[in-house]
């Protein structure tokens, strides 16, 4: 059953290259294996992992395509601005963020945009 199943996220990249520098430099993140020549695999927290691969429509949602849930929203912004990450300012009906960041009942998000136009995510619950 699918409930039972390991999940994996994937993303779109115009330049593998670019992206998998955009990866390990801002994000921090070494990639543990590549599944074909035009794409690499990352790891993350709780066995998850996100597949980025290269194709000609990366950049062209309009959506999050992927976030990781932080235990200290604030800490991992601050070290990602550090690293050279611009987060998102949103103010729309249902979202408006102050400082990058939008506040509900259920917590706290950010989003910023990765080195091919994903949107990418971070999460707080509170």
């Amino acid at each position: 059953m699918l409930k039972d199943s390991a999940i994996m996220a994937v993303l779109p990249a115009k330049d593998i290259s670019r992206a998998k520098e955009y990866y390990r430099d801002k994000l921090g993140l070494e990639s543990s294996e590549s599944m074909e020549e035009d794409s690499v695999l990352y790891r993350c927290g709780g066995g998850t992992s996100f597949l980025v691969y290269q194709t000609d429509n990366a950049g062209s949602a309009k959506n999050t395509q992927m976030g990781w849930e932080v235990d200290d929203l604030e800490k991992e912004m601050a070290d990602l601005r550090g690293r050279g990450v611009t987060f998102e300012e949103y103010d729309m009906p249902g979202l408006k963020t102050e400082n990058g960041v939008a506040t509900s009942e259920w917590g706290k998000a950010a989003w910023f945009l990765d080195s091919e136009g994903n949107i990418l995510n971070l999460a707080q619950r509170t």
